[in-house]
């Protein structure tokens, strides 16, 4: 690395959709929640899939609450990708899956034993270039990523403590990086500790990461994004997770990254009666959008879209349109209990 690299900026400036240049990606949305839901808009992507497949999706802390839901993938995988694999990685944190051992235990606790489940740091990394990157020249991953031909991205979005947000890009960025030296090359400075890296340079590098394993399997990738229990915090943080007081959307599909994961903020920032607030302000005060910005100057995709209502005859639809109907959960004049803490959301 360039000891005069430096972050870019502006990663807490939402850039509203009519102020963006460029071309145009398909994105498919559903508000559909459920085991069905998830396979119709399998079934909008799944084209590009094919040969041995390995299904990225965060598998959660010991009994997160917030995980996507278990049936729902085990419907997916028996219908429509028989033979599949769920592929992990270890963290750099010690928590219930800092160990191969550990994290085996965490899988069987979440219900994640209906389909293998390949960690695949286990037996050691192997490295895929960064192509355009300013930070690195390559990434370490698991060993094993390399030994499938397609990859599905199937990520519960929600908020991260760090990275602001956590769509497709940090599910791949963070989650395919191995946890002893991918992920520390990520997050920490050599003598500097081991979160001392944050903001744009934190979205930069996360960004870099995700370049790499969607270079390594393009055009065989595909992105599905979980638009339920976002909590502000990440599934990293199990059953501390924040209250959830962000409402359910929907599912969102695309064959591009960047266009995902913004319809996904663009989603949150449109949502009704300040429903995205808490997420607006996690998303802002970490300088998540940097993880947009970044993508789009790496070329990982298109920040303009087309947004196609699967529900309505494939109509295309604005954002703002897409949840126009959604009601805010957050009731600050009332606290309900949940798993023993008090949430100000309606259950």
């Amino acid at each position: 690395m360039n000891k005069k690299t430096v972050p870019g900026k502006d990663g807490n400036k939402y850039v509203p959709f009519e102020k963006r240049t460029g071309d145009f990606s398909i994105v498919y949305f559903t508000r559909d929640l459920s085991a069905d839901g998830l396979k119709k808009i399998y079934d909008r992507v799944s084209s590009v899939i094919s040969g041995k497949t390995a299904i990225k999706l965060h598998t959660g802390e010991a009994e997160g609450p917030n995980i996507i839901p278990r049936p729902w993938v085990r419907s997916l995988v028996e219908d429509r990708l028989p033979g599949a694999t769920i592929v992990e990685t270890n963290t750099y944190y010690e928590g219930s899956r800092y160990t191969t051992e550990a994290h085996r235990k965490t899988l069987e606790i979440n219900g994640w034993n209906f389909c293998p489940v390949d960690i695949t740091d286990a037996d050691g990394v192997t490295t895929f270039p960064v192509k355009g990157g300013k930070w690195f020249t390559e990434m370490h991953v698991g060993k094993t990523l390399p030994d499938y031909d397609s990859l599905l991205v199937l990520t519960h979005f929600k908020g991260h403590t760090m990275g602001g947000f956590g769509g497709s890009n940090k599910n791949i960025g963070i989650g395919c990086a191995d946890g002893r030296i991918g992920k520390r090359d990520i997050h920490s400075c050599p003598g500097a500790g081991m979160w001392s890296i944050a903001e744009e340079e934190l979205m930069e590098r996360i960004s870099e990461s995700t370049k790499a394993t969607v270079d390594h399997f393009a055009p065989h990738i595909c992105y599905i994004n979980t638009m339920r229990n976002m909590s502000v915090s990440c599934d990293c943080e199990g059953a501390e997770a924040e209250p959830v007081v962000t409402p359910d959307v929907g599912f969102v599909a695309s064959l591009d990254i960047l266009a995902a994961d913004n319809a996904c903020v663009d989603l949150i920032y449109s949502l009704p009666g300040g429903g995205g607030k808490a997420m607006i302000e996690r998303i802002e005060t970490r300088h998540g959008l940097r993880q947009l910005s970044y993508m789009k100057e790496l070329g990982m995709g298109n920040d303009r879209y087309k947004l196609i209502d699967i529900d309505n005859n494939d109509a295309e639809i604005t954002a703002a349109e897409a949840v126009s109907d959604v009601k805010p959960v957050w009731r600050p004049d009332k606290y309900n209990t949940f798993r023993g803490r008090n949430t100000g959301f309606d259950e």
